[in-house]
């Protein structure tokens, strides 16, 4: 992987050290350096995760319970048959096993970020999408309206709550959308009933 790749390029750069080249020995140091050796194996370990995340079997377990139940019904009754049909059958395992395992199965988690605006300006410096998921939680900021440019902007990030713990709002970002809401023109109340 990754690992052996750099192991293959510290050989190459400790032959070049000997030989005196500009920078050899500033990027030689840099490669063998421990923080990089462990992020590195922290990005193959994530990588290997990645690639082996488990897919699960069917995404309809429910259906398949309700299927063996009808199933066994036809069979003859002994006593394991029986206890079989009584297990299936429980709410136990129909309402809260199965239909956990269907709402996991039938999901995918990673969040859906609508395509950007088309009307973007150029000169604009840079933008980011931010999706923060919060419950009853408050988002942790407060909101005002620029005073020269009418635009509402990020006024401060309480220390401790949703986005300052999320890293991805500071103070004096400008809102374009909130939950797909333009916000241009609303008054800051406004944008708080969207949030």
């Amino acid at each position: 992987g990754l690992s052996h790749v750099l192991t293959l390029v510290l050989q190459e750069l400790s032959l070049l050290c000997k030989k005196d080249v500009n920078g050899v020995g500033m990027l030689y140091d840099l490669l063998k350096s421990p923080w990089l050796q462990a992020l590195l194996k922290i990005y193959e370990c994530l990588q290997n995760y990645l690639g082996k995340r488990p897919v699960p079997i069917t995404v309809q377990a429910c259906v398949l319970n309700h299927e063996v139940v009808e199933l066994l019904r036809e069979a003859p009754q002994s006593g394991e048959v029986k206890e079989l049909r009584r297990l299936l059958r429980s709410p136990h395992l129909k309402a809260a096993l199965l239909t956990a395992h269907d709402t996991v199965a039938q999901k995918d988690f990673e969040p859906t970020l609508p395509p950007l605006p088309d009307n973007i300006p150029e000169n604009e410096e840079a933008m980011r999408i931010v999706c923060l998921v919060k419950n009853k939680q408050p988002l942790g900021a407060t909101i005002k309206r620029h005073e020269i440019t009418g635009d509402i902007t990020v006024a401060r990030v309480i220390h401790g709550g949703l986005a300052d713990r999320s890293g991805l709002l500071y103070a004096g970002d400008k809102l374009v959308e909130v939950n797909g809401v333009p916000v241009e023109g609303l008054e800051p109340e406004q944008v708080i009933n969207i949030l």
